[in-house]
């Protein structure tokens, strides 16, 4: 059974702690930081805390400014809501190289009830596309907090998680090992080898327990970067399997499984079957795993194409 944990909970509370470490942290919302969760932070460090409004392009401006007077900002905010500022992030924190780091919450189709509108199923294309800009798309509680402790204290320069709402499917037992370019074997693939990121790493396992029934051995690796993405591991786990798969809460174009392809379009490595949401918006839903269902995005649907996947290539 899948346990859901809370992204935003877990980025409170590792920014908490670290505005006890780190006296040049400043942490900056759009109006939504009951949301996110970044308002413990400024509860608790209120001078280092700014809220700029229902203005993304001003959050970002501002974090650059920031960031140039020599502060480690962190910008917050809807991820849908964070592509406004889509030039301020290029033209003013990539060109520049400037050390801001963008946490965006509510992606994919975590916001289920607020619809269409709020769910960002293009993010990861459009933050991958620029020069210089770091992508990490943590899978659960303690691959966040971890992940936000590396990104803030070794990481230097433009950065974009891409966190759920509170969608978090447990995976990992503890926040340590992670680190920025980095990926993990979650269980080692032999037939097939499948990409998630995100939630998808837990359902993904869950669809790789389904597929054992059937004699598929499938194996998960987490691409929390998604860029610089660890293309070492993909050729030598793609190389050794029948059947690639990249499972993700976003379009298939420009995402995961674009990064993926990319690496195995240059080493021959195995074939590639892309799951994710497929040339459409999100739609609103009382219930986050009815918007899983529409998107074929449960463990008996990943499991049920890559069956038939696996039929076509034998």
């Amino acid at each position: 059974m899948l346990v859901f944990e809370s992204y935003r909970r877990a980025v409170s509370s590792i920014l908490a702690e670290l505005g006890e470490e780190v006296e040049d942290l400043v942490v900056l919302d759009a109006d939504t930081g009951r949301s996110t969760g970044s308002l413990a932070f400024g509860k608790k460090f209120p001078q280092r805390y700014i809220n700029v409004g229902i203005s993304e392009q001003d959050l970002i401006g501002t974090a650059a400014g920031l960031a140039i007077a020599g502060l480690r900002p962190v910008a917050m905010g809807f991820s849908m809501f964070i592509m406004r500022a889509f030039e301020q992030i290029r033209n003013t924190i990539a060109r520049d190289r400037l050390n801001v780091k963008i946490i965006a919450t509510h992606s994919g189709l975590s916001p289920h009830i607020d619809g269409a509108s709020h769910q960002s199923l293009e993010d990861i294309a459009v933050m991958r596309s620029i020069p210089g800009m770091t992508v990490v798309v943590p899978a659960d509680y303690m691959a966040t907090r971890g992940l936000a402790r590396e990104a803030i204290l070794q990481h230097r320069g433009p950065l974009y998680m891409r966190l759920g709402r509170d969608n978090a499917v447990k995976v990992y037992d503890s926040d340590e090992g992670f680190r920025i370019g980095g990926s993990r074997v979650v269980a080692d693939p032999v037939d097939v080898v499948i990409y998630a990121v995100g939630p998808m790493v837990g359902i993904s396992l869950e669809a790789a327990r389904l597929l054992a029934r059937s004699g598929v051995r499938a194996g998960v690796i987490d691409l929390y970067t998604v860029k610089p993405i660890d293309a070492d591991r993909i050729r030598r786990a793609s190389s050794r399997s029948i059947l690639s798969v990249t499972v993700e809460e976003h379009n298939i174009y420009g995402g995961l499984g674009g990064a993926v392809a990319e690496v195995l379009a240059t080493s021959g490595a195995g074939r590639l079957l892309m799951i994710g949401v497929e040339e459409r918006f999100g739609a609103s839903s009382k219930d986050y795993n009815e918007l899983l269902e529409m998107a074929g995005l449960t463990p008996r649907s990943i499991a049920s194409r890559i069956e038939a996947a696996i039929a076509r290539v034998r």
